[in-house]
Order: structure tokens, then sequence, then C-alpha cells
């Protein structure tokens, strides 16, 4: 998809620097996935605590 947008100068140069990204689109992109991945984590969370669970923790951590 081409897109044109007004993106903050500062902003751009703290992403790319702090994410190592080598282009503007690479952290663009890094961007939109990490908040598609967060909001998927947001999701997966409304289960916690009404899931059940059958395992033993000590014989998966003894085979890692």
């Amino acid at each position: 998809m081409r897109i044109t947008m007004e993106i903050d100068d500062r902003l751009m140069s703290d992403a790319l620097r702090l994410t190592g990204a080598r282009t503007q689109r690479e952290a663009v992109e890094m961007g939109l996935r990490t908040v598609v991945r967060l909001r998927q984590q947001e999701d997966i969370r409304r289960f916690r605590g009404t899931l059940q669970w059958e395992g033993d923790l000590d014989t998966m951590r003894a085979d890692a």
C-alpha cells in the first residue's frame, strides 16, 4: 500500500536510532508490527485465569 503522510522528524530520528532500522519504511513497518503484536497480546490476556491447563512445569523445565 502506498501512503503519504507527515511524520514528526524527531520521532522518526528517535525511531531509527533506537530500533536500528536502516530506512524510514523499515521503522514504520516495525512500529506497525509492534502495535499489532501488543494488541494481540491484550486479547490473549483476557483469558487469564479462565482456561484450564494441565501439565508438569518441573518436567517441562527439565527437558529444556
